[in-house]
């Protein structure tokens, strides 16, 4: 996906923000306390950054990678950075998101360099470890993604009270944003990137969206709202951010996490199962296995077949019910 517009970018710190996508309300700068502060990298130290990781680096790193055609064309996007047929649009979104020229510069070169390297760890991931986290934490050590997230980290920041997290579809995050929260897609940064495809291949960039969740819940600073229409016990939400989650409460007791089962009703509109089993415009729980259960209760005995809505939902409720041995 692309996106129309002359390059405008602006500082950090300018005065008027500048007009977003499609017509949409400007979006704010990012407010004071997530700019870069004093001893931050800025724009000029980031232009060093970008020296530094520059094409002689990509390529003598991305040499070492087999060569399939699509890894192939990711080390030739990230020896020629400008080459990709997405870097306008994303030059642009970047702009009218406020993000500096250096960040800019610098936090494609990590993208396209990241995806480049991934293909490697994804190889070593199933060839050395058995253990699905063991993988997945093999594969999000990419480097290049752990920069990235130096350089946009600030740019993580949400603008309503609340992140959200979510696990079943795309229209579960846009529900959650409409509840007034804020998902790691809709933050300056992550609306940028979900806005392009980067690569055909999922298994190039799912980590660079794993890494960046990590450090987008690291952020939490109160509740967080977890939204399910499907559960899955190996998911990044509930492998990866939620344990994450539990660090921050650890150390902060303002964040707690308040779980939403949602289910897609028959006219195809998403609602919350109440513990009553039945559909409300919010229903939450204080824990997963409540939630999970209110939701489970609802596929087995509420939820209509002739409903094309959520029949992904229950087909794969029934495959884990049946995988533990607990047939619906």
């Amino acid at each position: 996906g692309g996106v129309g517009g002359g390059r405008g970018p602006r500082s950090a710190t300018a005065g008027a923000p500048a007009p977003a996508p499609g017509g949409a309300p400007p979006r704010r700068p990012p407010p004071a306390a997530a700019r870069p502060a004093a001893g931050r990298a800025r724009p000029a130290e980031l232009a060093s950054l970008q020296r530094a990781v520059g094409n002689a680096a990509v390529t003598r790193r991305l040499q070492r990678q087999s060569d399939p055609a699509v890894r192939q064309e990711a080390r030739r996007d990230a020896a020629d950075p400008t080459g990709h047929g997405e870097w306008d649009a994303f030059r642009e979104a970047m702009a009218r998101a406020g993000f500096p020229d250096a960040v800019t510069d610098v936090a494609w070169q990590l993208v396209l360099g990241g995806i480049a390297e991934q293909g490697r760890l994804n190889d070593e991931a199933m060839a050395t470890f058995t253990a699905r986290q063991d993988q997945r934490d093999h594969r999000a050590s990419n480097s290049w993604y752990q920069e990235l997230v130096k350089v946009v980290g600030d740019y993580l920041e949400i603008d309503t009270p609340t992140l959200a997290l979510w696990s079943g579809g795309r229209e579960v995050s846009d529900y959650a944003r409409g509840k007034g929260h804020t998902p790691l897609e809709a933050t300056p940064f992550g609306g940028v990137v979900d806005k392009l495809v980067l690569t055909p291949d999922w298994l190039l960039k799912t980590p660079m969206w794993n890494v960046l969740s990590k450090a987008f819940v690291s952020r939490a600073r109160g509740p967080v709202h977890i939204f399910l229409r499907a559960y899955d016990p190996d998911s990044v939400l509930i492998a990866q951010e939620v344990p994450q989650l539990r660090v921050v409460m650890a150390l902060d007791p303002a964040v707690r996490l308040v779980w939403h089962p949602v289910y897609a009703a028959s006219d195809g509109k998403l609602m919350e199962v109440t513990d009553r089993l039945g559909l409300a415009a919010d229903a939450s729980y204080p824990t997963r296995d409540r939630c999970v259960q209110v939701l489970y209760d609802y596929l087995r005995l509420v939820h209509d077949p002739a409903n094309p809505h959520s029949r992904r939902a229950h087909a794969e409720m029934g495959t884990r019910l049946a995988a533990n041995g607990n047939p619906q």
